[in-house]
């Protein structure tokens, strides 16, 4: 496998669709199977209850099986109409694995393109990771695959799906798309934000279950992307593949501003208008470290307890409208930020240091992103990121944007970069497609 030692500008271009792309950006801002189941069919349908999220009793425990599928039309589409521009979408819950190794049912979306695929061999597969979107059930993406926003008023509550623009760049190319929810997002239990071994094994049992379900050769080429926590998500697939999933062929990843040092993001996103979003961590180790439990009661006080529970149940816009610019020193007993308490408790700097994404070699090509300025996901992880995967021979690269910092700690340095880079990280895929 090649080694990389240089990074890559901005600008650099990554295949000769470059201007295809561009144009297609262009447009899309004009236009704004699985056998052996044991209670359900192959593309059954949600249950009478039309609760399509709760899963059955009894399913299959194979990771990657498809549970239960339902169509699902994409913004302006016409239901029940065939061949609509750009793809044909199916909501679908399919079997992965919890970091303790049982079965878990996660939901997401498989978007098959009416585009031609023209590059080379089978038509590709890419695995969509979102960026952090909230904790609560109804800020599931194959929620708002219709209309992209989702609004509660009772809640209240604002849902935002941004991760479209990506998905019909991709789709416009021919490309498969597959959208994950994630484990405990729509689905019971709680949303494990971040957690490393969830989230990379919640992306790769979605490449299986979105080849099961087109019917796609085993063997056909997989790629995953994703931005913020969905960069995480990528990151970690990409670097669990050859362990959990050998059977797929992954031909290249796109990790942009992944969180690959929780320690480091913590103190970071501290005081920025997504501050509460370090609760959605908080609550995805409690729900898999028992440990965790005792350590919250001791040092965290009424008003950090009652946000820790508030906030497994928001979206994201509502966490920011709740808790934006807070500190989390004004959640503890001690007056210590969450990111000095974990620093100073052994058994919870362990649970955090779980999550260090790095450790292990991805077995395909990366693209990594960063804002040298993100206000959001600090550049450095990012770059050490770069350098533990490029000392283990990984074929890596790493493309910065210097964007100068625009109102620190309203997240403008960090949705910025990602639009920067949705045309190269676009090419980037087709071009290890292509190879």
């Amino acid at each position: 496998m090649r080694k990389t030692r240089g990074t890559v500008s901005g600008s650099a271009a990554y295949s000769p669709r470059r201007r295809r792309i561009r144009s297609a950006v262009a447009v899309l801002a004009a236009s704004v199977t699985a056998a052996g189941l044991v209670t359900v069919g192959a593309t059954s349908t949600a249950d009478a209850a039309g609760n399509f999220y709760n899963p059955p009793s009894t399913f299959d425990s194979d990771p990657g099986s498809i549970i239960r599928s339902q169509s699902s039309p994409l913004l302006l589409q016409i239901p029940g109409v065939k061949n609509q521009w750009p793809g044909t979408a199916t909501r679908i819950m399919y079997t992965s694995t919890r970091q303790d190794d049982k079965p878990v049912a996660v939901t997401g979306t498989v978007v098959e393109p009416t585009a031609k695929w023209n590059g080379k061999g089978e038509r590709p597969t890419v695995v969509l990771g979102p960026g952090t979107i909230g904790q609560g059930d109804q800020c599931a993406g194959s929620k708002m695959m219709s209309f992209p926003l989702s609004i509660d008023p009772l809640k209240p509550s604002l849902g935002v799906n941004y991760s479209a623009l990506e998905m019909n760049l991709l789709l416009i190319n021919g490309v498969r798309v597959v959208m994950t929810d994630y484990i405990g997002m729509g689905t019971p239990g709680i949303h494990t934000y971040v957690n490393r071994l969830e989230s990379g094994r919640a992306m790769l049992d979605a490449a299986r279950a979105g080849l099961k379900f087109a019917k796609a050769p085993k063997d056909a080429p997989v790629g995953f992307s994703g931005y913020s926590q969905g960069g995480g998500a990528a990151a970690s697939a990409a670097e669990l593949a050859s362990d959990y999933a050998s059977d797929l062929n992954v031909k290249g990843t796109y990790a942009g501003a992944p969180p690959a040092d929780l320690s480091k993001v913590i103190n970071r996103i501290d005081g920025t208008f997504i501050a509460g979003a370090i609760g959605y961590a908080i609550n995805g180790l409690d729900a898999r470290y028992p440990e965790l439990a005792p350590i919250l009661k001791r040092e965290t006080n009424a008003h950090g307890r009652q946000a820790l529970k508030q906030v497994a149940t928001q979206c994201i816009a509502d966490t920011g409208l709740a808790f934006g610019f807070q500190r989390t020193k004004d959640w503890t007993r001690s007056g210590k930020s969450l990111g000095e308490v974990v620093k100073g408790i052994p058994k919870a700097q362990k649970m955090i240091d779980d999550q260090r994404i790095g450790k292990l070699k991805p077995n395909a090509p990366v693209l990594l992103s960063s804002g040298f300025n993100d206000d959001v996901i600090p550049h450095g992880q990012v770059a050490q990121l770069y350098r533990d995967w490029n000392k283990q021979g990984a074929d890596v690269k790493l493309t910065n944007n210097y964007t100068p910092p625009i109102f620190p700690g309203l997240t403008l340095n960090h949705v910025l970069p990602m639009l920067d880079k949705l045309v190269p990280s676009t090419n980037f895929l087709l071009t290890q497609f292509d190879s």
